[in-house]
């Protein structure tokens, strides 16, 4: 094992997925649970009743001292701000705080696949499980995504675990050791949680703290914040750019680039071949740079070359990241609810030459009027949410619209478009102000879409297949 945890006495505030599974894990293994929540809602009410506990609802800052008195460790949910009580008062008292990661690794030795960035996980984690899949290896990806990963070791059949490695659960990681670590980049992001950008890389940069000699860390290096970041000695380098190799400075163990237009892993023993960029579904600066680093990770865990091109060319992008609807009367509509902060934003507008935005929603914290760095490939924006006038602000003189619902938004962006545009949704921002998820908020705007215009068809899916993915 891995790491040791400190008490078998835990106090989970937050009782959503991650938290939840925590719960019932800890249980299964004889560890007594305070479950706490500020706002507890279905998944609590499961757990509540799952476990015969109670629920401490929105205790105050007395209450939580007294909870904190009860227990060894505490196990905020994913997101729970560094601000929060809980979380304050459990360092000034010294209570150890720890994360789903802890909890598996005191539990499962089976190695591990980890990915970070502002932009990108989710694409680079399913792509490296796919590859291992693909080469015969068992692989499972969890985290951040449908299955944390403290219950994704119940099952025995992976291999490997491909790990899509939030901040919020970095932050609070003390014994998360992957054999591979792979950091894409880094944006402002989550400052509402994490309190500022100098705290939220701090995060980051934990996916590389566990890692001892032998291991792999993949960094992309065209990100200056990444290609700074400090690796343990004898912990193997491979470093990714899109660039022109001979301009990558850091002294690495293999480069994983772009060499005559096709994906190559460069090192001493020779050069990996993979495949043509334009074999890729998408091949945009992002595109290439997620399957080099998920190429160069999947390899370090065992993919063969032949796994990792069968996946290249096959896994399909998440949805709502860039995804095509439909195209009518010459307009594209593309859904790219994912992107939650203008960092990946900006990487979605950069895939098309004339975009009507819609964006908007709950800010967390970023400064929006980033946005105006786009440029004129914005030719008109609709705002939406909380957000909407901040979203048109960034680009005065534009031609713009506010809208008090998807369903408005769509009607705007339909009187705005043009022949040749694409009509992107990219928020920059959180969903909760109008929605549960950025899942929710994609389907509501691709119902609205094929309400208001049809069906669709045509050529544009091939303007999608090239937008960037974030």
């Amino acid at each position: 094992m891995t790491g040791a945890l400190p008490g078998d006495r835990f106090l989970l505030f937050g009782l959503g997925v991650a938290n939840a599974a925590a719960a019932r894990a800890l249980v299964r293994r004889g560890a007594e649970v305070v479950l706490a929540d500020d706002r507890p809602g279905a998944d609590a009410d499961r757990l509540a009743a799952d476990l015969a506990a109670e629920v401490v609802v929105a205790p105050g800052a007395e209450r939580i001292g007294s909870l904190l008195d009860e227990v060894d460790v505490l196990l905020p949910a994913p997101g729970l701000g560094e601000t929060h009580a809980v979380v304050r008062l459990a360092r000034d008292r010294g209570v150890p705080i720890r994360s789903e990661f802890d909890l598996a690794a005191a539990w499962d030795d089976r190695p591990l696949v980890a990915v970070t960035g502002t932009n990108g996980k989710t694409t680079v984690t399913l792509l490296v499980a796919a590859m291992l899949e693909a080469s015969g290896v068992p692989a499972a990806a969890v985290g951040n995504l449908d299955v944390p990963l403290v219950a994704a070791i119940d099952d025995p059949r992976p291999a490997w675990f491909v790990v899509e490695a939030s901040s919020f659960r970095l932050a609070h990681s003390h014994d998360f050791a992957p054999r591979v670590a792979v950091w894409l980049n880094l944006a402002p992001d989550h400052l509402d949680v994490h309190g500022d950008a100098e705290a939220y890389r701090r995060a980051k940069a934990r996916i590389l703290d566990g890692q001892s000699e032998g291991d792999t860390a993949v960094l992309v290096l065209d990100d200056p914040v990444v290609a700074a970041a400090t690796v343990r000695p004898g912990v193997h380098l491979v470093g990714v750019s899109t660039g022109d190799p001979a301009g990558v400075r850091r002294e690495v163990d293999e480069l994983a680039t772009v060499v005559a237009g096709r994906l190559v892993i460069r090192s001493e023993a020779g050069d990996v071949d993979l495949l043509a960029v334009d074999e890729l579904p998408r091949s945009l600066p992002h595109d290439v740079s997620n399957a080099l680093a998920a190429a160069a990770a999947a390899l370090a865990a065992g993919a063969t070359e032949r796994g990792a091109r069968s996946a290249l060319r096959s896994t399909p992008a998440p949805p709502h990241r860039v995804e095509f609807v439909i195209e009518s009367d010459g307009v594209s509509w593309v859904d790219d609810s994912k992107s939650t902060a203008p960092h990946a934003t900006l990487a979605a507008v950069a895939g098309f030459d004339a975009v009507v935005l819609v964006a908007g929603g709950r800010n967390k914290g970023l400064d929006l009027s980033e946005l105006a760095s786009a440029g004129d490939r914005v030719r008109a924006v609709v705002g939406i949410g909380e957000s909407a006038r901040a979203v048109v602000d960034a680009f005065p003189g534009r031609p713009s619209r506010i809208a008090d619902s998807m369903a408005e938004a769509v009607r705007a962006a339909r009187e705005l478009a043009r022949p040749g545009d694409t009509v992107l949704l990219s928020p920059a921002c959180a969903s909760f102000d109008w929605y549960g998820s950025y899942a929710e908020r994609g389907r509501d705007f691709v119902d609205e879409v094929r309400r208001l215009v049809g069906t669709g068809g045509g050529s544009a899916g091939r303007r999608g297949d090239r937008a960037v993915s974030s």
